[in-house]
């Protein structure tokens, strides 16, 4: 059932990314082709790691909240870019590596996050700690006074990332 689900979804979203590739319902006959031997590689390399143990990644509820996520996701996303452009054309930064600790519980919402924080400019996801899952990220600009609250609080940083990875996979 894992490894049906993890192709499925592997080969949909192959079929996204290359969409308007060739002639047949919008793609070549090669690439429905290639997406599917592909899939069903990604289906057996990584069933038990998409899906988790308990396939809770099934839940539509679960993509659902995760569609609703790239909204905030992509306006934190263009502030970001915003801010980063001021710093580089002003030169005024401070960088530093921080930790927080956003008290996630699983691997799926600790790369969630990961991900989310590395993909806002201005911030990269360093390291993560395995044993309590605080993350360690560069930050183009650490204000002195928020360095006295980390890692309890991670807003400064990621806004409300945490709490919808917590949403999407805890």
């Amino acid at each position: 059932m894992k490894f049906l689900i993890t192709t499925v979804v592997a080969y949909i979203v192959y079929l996204l990314l290359t969409i308007g590739s060739g002639t047949v319902a919008l793609w070549s006959s090669a690439e429905l082709i290639i997406g599917a031997v592909l899939a069903v590689v990604v289906g057996a390399l990584l069933r038990n790691r998409f899906l988790g143990k308990d396939l809770r990644m099934v839940n539509p509820r679960r993509w659902f909240t995760f569609l609703v996520y790239l909204f905030p996701f992509f306006f934190a996303m263009a502030k970001a870019n915003i801010d980063v452009a001021y710093r580089v054309i002003t030169g005024r930064i401070n960088p530093a590596i921080v930790k927080i600790d956003p008290k996630l519980k699983n691997d799926m919402s600790v790369t969630i996050l990961a991900n989310s924080i590395t993909l806002t400019p201005g911030t990269l996801t360093v390291d993560v700690d395995e044993k309590t899952n605080e993350l360690y990220v560069h930050w183009i600009n650490v204000k002195p006074e928020v360095l006295k609250h980390m890692p309890r609080d991670y807003h400064p940083i990621c806004q409300s990332f945490p709490d919808w990875a917590r949403r999407i996979a805890d």
